[in-house]
């Protein structure tokens, strides 16, 4: 019978393969700093989901990654969800990553911040990168704009 560490310690190392790491069962005893950016957020995504966690509070998770690195984090957190469905709130300001990443996008005001807007989005899953060439992803991004140039003055 296995015991609750080492239990703890596969679902740590599947949650870690989940997330993009590659050859995990090497990398588990790593500490944070002998990782790069990417790595980071996949270890926070990971170290979340391990808790049992079935909601992911993200806010600008992605902002300080290169384009390259934040792109494969998106499709990342794509594919995540796509296998264990957890809620997940992301807190952006890049408008192009919300329509991508979500189901419902709740457009703020300015200060005092209040949810001013609801909007489904209405792109298939899974999702692609070929998807933000789509017309309903450029519609969504010119209703979102308009929302927030007449929120914002």
């Amino acid at each position: 019978e296995m015991c609750i560490r080492d239990r703890a310690r596969r679902r740590a190392i599947e949650l870690l393969e989940d997330t993009g790491i590659s050859a995990a069962a090497e990398r588990v005893d790593h500490f944070p700093h002998q990782f790069s950016g990417g790595m980071r957020q996949r270890v926070g995504i990971a170290r979340i989901l391990t808790l049992g966690s079935r909601v992911l509070l993200m806010d600008e998770p992605f902002g300080a990654l290169d384009a390259q690195t934040r792109l494969t984090m998106q499709e990342l957190l794509l594919s995540v969800w796509q296998k264990l469905k957890p809620t997940i709130i992301f807190v952006t300001h890049d408008i192009d990553e919300a329509i991508f990443l979500s189901n419902t996008i709740y457009v703020m005001s300015a200060r005092p911040g209040r949810i001013q807007s609801k909007l489904v989005v209405p792109l298939a899953r899974p999702r692609t990168v070929a998807d933000t060439a789509s017309e309903a992803f450029s519609a969504m991004k010119l209703e979102i704009l308009n929302l927030i140039r007449h929120t914002h003055g």
